[in-house]
């Protein structure tokens, strides 16, 4: 199988449609899909891949924009749901920023057709804890921004609610440098801030979606 197939079947299945013509609720109807457990449910049989990413085996992914992108999936997005609640989820984090920040350097972030593509690509800055992370989360803050002063005027709530994530982000980012509710999946302990943060159990990554996309969505059956 040639290096383009390998990153394609992980490219096809995160991005199993086009959304370039499709209206609200298909757009939040992926959303869903992405973030609220459909497609962790399916990613048993990309474990393997991981591992091999983490590895280096994938390396050669790198050599076109979508196979970089592809390959952030695959350390970024994946052990996330392989792993929820385990330091491997969250051990890839590392090694995606560091092909993500290449690929800002080299052109193949600027050579990404979609919004989507580019929101993906952006994740590792959001996710990779460490000194600068302050300064990545305003670089996110900053096209989040731009992304919804471009979208269509139909499609903003979509790009609103992904602006109000970056920003909540940022401010976390901003007040403990490190995101708290890890604290117990790698074995740290929490300051007494950020004890009463994770005390109120509104943590961004579980979320729900506005009222208006499962309106949306329930439009459409």
């Amino acid at each position: 199988m040639s290096s383009q197939l390998d990153w394609r079947r992980v490219y096809d299945f995160w991005f199993p449609m086009d959304l370039s013509r499709s209206g609200i609720a298909a757009h939040w109807q992926m959303m869903t899909w992405w973030f609220h457990g459909e497609a962790q449910a399916e990613l048993r049989p990309f474990a393997p891949l991981v591992h091999a990413a983490r590895a280096g085996g994938l390396d050669h992914w790198r050599a076109t924009p979508q196979g970089r992108l592809s390959l952030i999936i695959v350390l970024d997005r994946f052990p996330r749901g392989l792993f929820a609640g385990t330091p491997q989820a969250y051990s890839s984090d590392p090694d995606a920023l560091r092909i993500a920040e290449e690929g800002f350097g080299n052109g193949h972030y600027g050579a990404l057709a979609s919004p989507y593509e580019e929101f993906f690509y952006l994740l590792p800055l959001v996710h990779a804890e460490g000194p600068d992370h302050v300064d990545r989360m305003g670089r996110v803050v900053a096209i989040a921004e731009r992304a919804l002063a471009e979208a269509p005027e139909d499609l903003k709530p979509v790009w609103q609610f992904t602006l109000g994530q970056a920003r909540t982000r940022f401010d976390i980012i901003s007040r403990f440098g490190r995101f708290p509710h890890r604290n117990p999946v790698l074995g740290r302990a929490s300051t007494p801030q950020e004890l009463t943060y994770m005390a109120k159990d509104d943590f961004i990554h579980t979320r729900s979606l506005p009222v208006s996309a499962s309106s949306a969505i329930s439009a459409i059956g």
